[in-house]
């Protein structure tokens, strides 16, 4: 079905095509452009990370408050994503686009500018409102683009290593900002990358005609926003309370509740916010399942081996980014030559599951780490193993996620992507957290808690068992992609060169 709609495309879209040349230049300025905007929102899930400590010393907000600095973002990012999707579809990809970009960057200078608490909770949760219409747009632009077999190849590897490595060049860029600036210099630096993203948008970026016979599905909108907001919410409270909290258990019991019901909606509706055609597709449904499983594996990387250089190895902030950069380098690979020299030769059912292993060996690589460990003998080559491994996930998942698919719903597919890497990261990082901290609590059973050497050591166990079970996720991403994807090299449609839709 999903072929079908695809193959239908370049002649319902043959007005759009007139208004963009596919042969010319611009279509690389657009994917710079669509770069730097979607690393403007990577960025921004690790940079604010860093400042926190600094922004609740000035500010004076609680422990218990702080995390609301970073959920505030995921809540509206992870639960409004599906919509902004469909708000591209539907209004224009242009359009959604630069108000993605102008929103946000506005919302960061409220951030950033904020005297309270609250101010600054609002601006990040507005934050997270308009990365949620830019994401989608941007990728779904990217699809819409580059259509040619070989170019998109290289366009989703070069996007790929940007989705990737923006969390780790965020760890560093905050490093450096706080250190030398402040904290709010964290948000501040937003505008200078959504003035380009914004003036090259303007300037590129073509607008097409809406669909007067489209609508927009309001009951399904309010089923998986609300639904998404359930989940992401109680994995969130899960973290701060317990697993067992009435507001975990109900707020996860509700989000499955309504996102079943917005499954059953979507046969029903006549104008469905997810259309089913877009999920008729096993490789797309393989790597919608890749992308939620690295989203939850990569922040064992992130989290706990960034407690391990600060706290046990005494990085400093600027020290410990940098010493993500390797990885960075090493994913930029893994991605582009994923994408340009191994998905055109070799089926997905390979490469895919062959990534996730070596994400996994990386990640079983670290457990030993101990106070002993050097950075260079014991920490570096792992990271360039779990680098090279997620850059074979990311670029090719996101590639097979948006090809085939009708340029009327590249929208709410991109949305898709980025909403299974969000929901995988909201679910790692609390589950991860509380299965660290149970294995320092039992560590410390029958031990002298008070004594610094039995803490530290407590500390190491709690990351070797988060370290652990990224492996296990990483290992069951092997699995199942082996399973769900086709067997043979991806068919491209010859046909969709011809078709290029803003």
């Amino acid at each position: 079905m999903a072929q079908t709609a695809a193959a239908q495309a370049p002649a319902k879209e043959a007005g759009a095509s007139a208004t963009h040349d596919p042969a010319g230049n611009h279509r690389w300025w657009i994917l710079a452009i669509i770069g730097v905007a979607q690393l403007m929102v990577v960025l921004d899930a690790t940079i604010v990370s860093i400042a926190l400590p600094s922004a609740q010393a000035d500010l004076g907000f609680s422990d218990g408050n702080r995390t609301w600095i970073v959920t505030a973002y995921s809540l509206a990012f992870g639960s409004l994503l599906l919509l902004g999707g469909r708000i591209a579809d539907l209004f224009g990809r242009k359009i959604a686009f630069l108000v993605g970009v102008g929103g946000f960057a506005a919302a960061s200078a409220l951030a950033g500018a904020a005297q309270n608490f609250e101010t600054l909770v609002a601006g990040r949760a507005l934050q997270g409102a308009f990365g949620a219409l830019l994401a989608p747009a941007a990728l779904s632009l990217l699809t819409t683009t580059f259509t040619d077999a070989k170019e998109r190849a290289k366009a989703f590897g070069v996007f790929g290593a940007i989705g990737g490595s923006g969390a780790a060049m965020g760890l560093l860029l905050g490093g450096v900002l706080t250190e030398y600036l402040n904290w709010r210099s964290t948000l501040y630096v937003n505008l200078l990358f959504a003035a380009v993203a914004l003036f090259g948008g303007w300037t590129l970026l073509k607008r097409a005609d809406r669909d007067p016979d489209s609508k927009l599905d309001i009951p399904g909108t309010l089923l998986v926003t609300l639904g998404l907001f359930g989940i992401v919410y109680g994995f969130s409270n899960a973290e701060s309370h317990d697993w067992s909290s009435p507001l975990t258990v109900g707020f996860l019991a509700g989000g499955a509740i309504l996102l079943a019901g917005f499954a059953w909606w979507q046969t029903k509706a006549s104008h469905p916010l997810l259309p089913l055609r877009v999920l008729l597709d096993r490789n797309r449904g393989a790597s919608f399942t890749a992308m939620l499983i690295a989203g939850a594996g990569m922040f064992g990387v992130f989290l706990f081996l960034t407690y391990y250089l600060q706290l046990s190895l005494g990085f400093s902030a600027i020290q410990t980014g940098s010493a993500f950069l390797p990885m960075v380098a090493a994913l930029m690979t893994g991605a582009i030559g994923g994408t340009n020299l191994l998905l055109p030769r070799v089926s997905p059912k390979i490469v895919v599951p062959i990534g996730s292993l070596l994400a996994a060996a990386g990640m079983v690589w670290l457990t030993p780490l101990d106070m002993g460990s050097t950075y260079a003998a014991n920490v570096l080559p792992p990271l360039l193993v779990i680098g090279l491994g997620i850059g074979l996930v990311f670029a090719p998942s996101m590639s097979l996620a948006t090809a085939g698919v009708a340029a009327e719903d590249a929208g709410v597919a991109s949305a898709l992507v980025n909403t299974m890497q969000q929901i995988g990261g909201s679910i790692g990082t609390p589950l991860f957290n509380t299965l660290a901290a149970s294995a320092a609590t039992s560590y410390l059973v029958g031990k002298d808690a008070t004594s610094k050497l039995v803490q530290a050591q407590a500390q190491l166990e709690a990351y070797s068992t988060a370290y652990w079970w990224a492996a296990g996720f990483f290992a069951a991403g092997a699995v199942l992609t082996a399973i769900l994807f086709r067997p043979g090299v991806p068919e491209t449609d010859p046909e969709a060169a011809a078709a290029v839709h803003m």
